[in-house]
């Protein structure tokens, strides 16, 4: 009987199974939407039994799609937003705004809530924020922590367990209370490489100093691929799978996706860096050194393989600040995909007349903050050299220079890791983006590195297949399983002519930049 995997990749608003063979190859995939409720730009929550349904429909789905018999499956594996879950002593939702809704037991990781808690942690300056790049997010798990002890004390007396989304899951399906290295490192500033991970004194000095005992953590963090346990006979029923499947330590999805893009050999990983790009974009780069990056998440270490140093950075909104130029404008509509199929349509006719698509509108895209280089989550965007022109051209030439401006932030963010010693000159993309040929073409061009694609392949599955391999004791490590597992890449090379005009557009991205925290300072 053919060994079979199951990997699960919760995003921000749907679950996603696969079946994997132990080689690597995609049986089936299914989809399954997950609630999310929005307050404003700031605010947003899931309930963490709909995700948990949402996971069970998609990987019964999925086996199906694959026709696979459940009992070929050998182990599964989580991967999942940093969305924050709580639970009472009980194991029962807890709600996590004020309105008592104990169902919306769980922060999403875009929530914005804990701004002020940020920014309380970050005048510290204690030596945790030079693990996470100088400053901590919003996004992280810390800071939303803090806001839910200062904000809703009452909650807060009746915690007993908090989770990682990717942790929420192991749970759920095993019982396992370990929390993954991926999670602990980079959202809850653990330090792995340290004997004693936990910094206490850091809790202690932000108000924390409950959070081990409030959330259920344990003294250590279980790597990547390590067995948690069999799943329990409700998780089993409800799965559609065996007791005897065995439950992998799972990650944080950019994780995954790291890893399903880094799976050849890492000896030359200074020179590669993964995106994976979608509603919003994640940068990772590996090192055999812990490289300090202002502006960039970590050093983690063992976040993504074991032994190596995971710096992570990104945009907070790529995929939904296109999404927000098509609803917001007057020729606009819904960003469905087959709109963005229109406007870029459009876009490629209009360059065959003029190359040189609307030179003078720039924009800096941090509609959602800043995350990376300047870990600046209250920037706002802008845009330079608008006019009257509300048609569809005009959309599709406000389109067209958005694109160009996410590719100039991830220019930004390789140019800043370039200048703490890494010599990158590789991109690897996976995620929606490689569904958008304006943005595939811009990264190569605007950057002149040399693009591997991942089209068909879903990197983010695909990492969750080889920690789940590594737990079924497939492969002996986790890196043999990323070794073994990997997927061919289409390779797109830059057009340096073209290069040559971004790099005027990146002179202006840069400027602009600059002018925005000057008419700050004067505010």
């Amino acid at each position: 009987m053919t060994a079979l995997l199951v990997a699960v990749d919760v995003g921000t608003t749907s679950a996603r199974a696969g079946v994997v063979t132990a080689t690597g190859d995609s049986l089936g995939r299914a989809e399954a939407p997950i609630d999310i409720r929005r307050e404003g730009a700031i605010r947003a929550e899931h309930r963490s039994e709909n995700i948990w349904s949402a996971v069970c429909t998609a990987v019964r789905a999925a086996l199906s799609e694959a026709n696979a018999d459940p009992q070929s499956v050998r182990a599964m594996a989580f991967a999942a937003t940093c969305s924050l879950v709580v639970r009472g002593r009980d194991g029962a939702p807890l709600p996590v705004s004020e309105d008592g809704e104990a169902d919306w037991d769980t922060i999403v990781w875009l929530d914005h809530r804990a701004m002020e808690e940020t920014a309380l942690i970050n005048a510290t300056g204690h030596e945790v924020l030079e693990f996470a790049g100088g400053a901590l997010s919003p996004e992280m798990e810390i800071p939303k922590l803090l806001w839910l002890k200062r904000n809703l004390p009452s909650i807060w007396q009746k915690t007993g367990y908090m989770f990682d989304l990717a942790d929420f899951l192991a749970w759920k399906s095993c019982g396992s209370l370990e929390r993954s290295q991926s999670t602990l490192t980079s959202k809850w500033s653990f330090l792995a490489h340290r004997a004693d991970g936990w910094p206490t004194d850091f809790l202690a000095s932000i108000g924390l100093d409950d959070l081990l005992s409030r959330a259920s953590l344990p003294r250590t963090a279980s790597p990547i691929g390590a067995p948690l346990g069999s799943l329990t006979a409700k998780a089993s029923r409800e799965l559609g799978l065996p007791r005897s499947v065995v439950v992998g330590t799972g990650m944080v999805d950019a994780h995954a996706g790291a890893l399903g893009m880094y799976a050849e050999d890492p000896l030359g990983v200074d020179r590669h860096l993964g995106l994976v790009a979608g509603t919003s974009s994640a940068v990772t780069a590996l090192a055999r050194d812990p490289r300090p990056t202002p502006g960039l998440w970590g050093p983690y270490f063992g976040a993504v393989l074991p032994g190596f140093w995971l710096t992570e950075g990104g945009q907070s909104a790529s995929g939904a600040a296109l999404d927000y130029i098509i609803r917001s404008h007057a020729s606009g509509a819904a960003p469905t995909p087959v709109m963005h199929a229109e406007i870029i349509n459009r876009i490629n006719r209009l360059r065959e007349s003029e190359p040189d698509l609307a030179p003078r509108l720039h924009i800096l895209p941090d509609f959602h903050g800043n995350r990376s280089p300047f870990a600046d989550p209250a920037a706002l965007g802008v845009m330079s050299g608008m006019s009257l022109d509300s048609s569809f051209d005009g959309l599709c030439k406000l389109y067209w220079r958005a694109a160009v401006s996410i590719a100039l932030g991830v220019r930004h963010i390789l140019e800043t890791l370039n200048a703490t010693g890494y010599a990158i000159d590789t991109l690897h993309v996976t995620g929606g983006h490689t569904r958008n040929p304006l943005l595939m073409e811009l990264y190569a061009d605007v950057t002149g590195c040399i693009i591997h694609e991942l089209p068909d392949a879903d990197a983010m599955i695909l990492g969750t297949a080889m920690a789940a391999a590594t737990a079924a004791g497939l492969y002996p490590r986790l890196a043999d399983a990323a070794h073994a597992m990997r997927h061919a890449s289409v390779t797109r090379t830059p057009d340096l002519p073209r290069k040559a005009r971004y790099d005027i557009d990146y002179a202006v991205f840069l400027k602009m930049h600059a002018h925005r925290r000057e008419i700050e300072a004067m505010l």
